[in-house]
């Protein structure tokens, strides 16, 4: 499913009048998600949704890989990454 599709599931379901009201409350929902993931706080960085999942912000450390065509070592610098934990719900649904 691509952002369109998501979008157009959303109109349908959510009975919005008009795409561009489910357009808006997906671009919302997209602002608040990684508008509270970016926080400072690691208390702050966690959205629990208990139909959905959680998702979290967290910092992978630097590391040392290797370039699969070469075979020389390159160093991976550190970065935040989001990761998502399925709900029961939504893993009792599958």
């Amino acid at each position: 499913m691509n952002k369109s599709e998501f979008i157009n599931a959303i109109y349908k379901a959510g009975g919005y009048s008009t795409k561009v009201e489910a357009t808006k409350a997906y671009d919302a929902w997209v602002s608040a998600l990684s508008g509270r993931l970016s926080k400072g706080n690691s208390k702050d960085r966690v959205i629990r949704l208990p139909e959905l999942g959680t998702f979290q912000m967290k910092t992978r450390k630097a590391r040392t890989g290797r370039n699969p065509q070469t075979g020389k070592a390159i160093k991976i610098p550190a970065k935040k990454v989001v990761t998502f934990r399925g709900g029961q719900q939504l893993s009792g649904s599958l």
